[in-house]
């Protein structure tokens, strides 16, 4: 797929849901085999990017919480660099949209379309596989975003096989609270013997995320948020929170909800997409 980029030269990185999750075992090297489904939903990140003549990489707005050293867009830059010898830089221009420590990937978005967006400014000509190689260097979500389909994960979550789904419309609310995916991992009482389930086991009904009970015992407030949605819809988490999410088939069904939210918790409306937004011309988006 050839990515799409605006007229002012605007590069999307969308969030991602998890619309399930399974702890398989704990491998030797500390990750966890994963089992999981990855949807896109058009709410983005929006990435500008100047090419630099020096080589050097230089991120001029981004996550304030995050040094530019550090960020993931910098490190995919640099990292695009060194695989390949390119000798030009860039000057990265990230208009921050989604939460971080909300389950949304939003760092692993941006960092999959620096990957494919550079690959195409700078005229290196990587193909898909090896772009996504580069990526999971970075997180195990990058991959998923540098091929821009929705997706069965397995693995650590890098073994991607693309899936149709229904495309709903999606309240997502994120309670004031920020949870590191390190800790959920490293909590004792995560579930990590899960069976394997197939794509048709999920498609039938098995939505569960077994991070849910650790998430919400140790996150008062994302359990209240849950209680709540799980009033009005068919609440889940997405990867390890703090984001809840509740899908349903009507636009207006899900901006009735969303209406209803708590001005505490913020909430927004979004469309669940198999096609990433990266990958769409953007004047096709609502």
């Amino acid at each position: 797929m050839m990515p799409a980029v605006s007229a002012d030269g605007v590069w999307l990185a969308p969030a991602k849901l998890n619309l399930m999750l399974r702890v398989l075992g704990r491998r030797s090297d500390g990750y966890h085999r994963l089992q999981t489904i990855f949807q896109f939903i058009d709410h983005c990140d929006r990435i500008r990017i100047k090419v630099r003549p020096d080589g050097q990489i230089i991120r001029v707005r981004g996550a304030a919480e995050v040094a530019a050293e550090d960020d993931l867009v910098v490190r995919a830059a640099r990292l695009l660099q060194r695989a390949t010898g390119c000798r030009s830089g860039a000057e990265i221009d990230v208009d921050k949209r989604l939460p971080m420590g909300g389950g949304l990937g939003g760092g692993s978005s941006d960092a999959a379309t620096m990957l494919v967006a550079l690959n195409r400014i700078w005229g290196l000509g990587l193909d898909e596989d090896t772009l996504a190689d580069l990526g999971l260097a970075l997180g195990a979500d990058v991959p998923v975003f540098v091929r821009g389909r929705a997706g069965w994960a397995e693995g650590v979550g890098e073994h991607l096989t693309p899936v149709a789904l229904p495309q709903p419309w999606f309240v997502v609310i994120r309670p004031p609270c920020h949870i590191s995916t390190a800790a959920v991992f490293g909590d004792p009482d995560l579930t990590r013997d899960s069976s394997p389930i197939t794509i048709t086991g999920f498609l039938e009904g098995d939505a569960r995320n077994d991070c849910l009970p650790v998430v919400l015992r140790r996150f008062p407030v994302v359990s209240e948020a849950f209680d709540w949605l799980s009033r009005r819809g068919s609440a889940r988490l997405t990867g390890t929170g703090s984001c809840i999410f509740a899908a349903f088939d009507e636009r207006s069904a899900a901006e009735s909800v969303r209406a209803e939210a708590p001005p505490q918790w913020s909430a927004f409306v979004a469309r669940g997409l198999n096609c990433s937004p990266l990958f769409t011309p953007i004047d096709e988006m609502d």
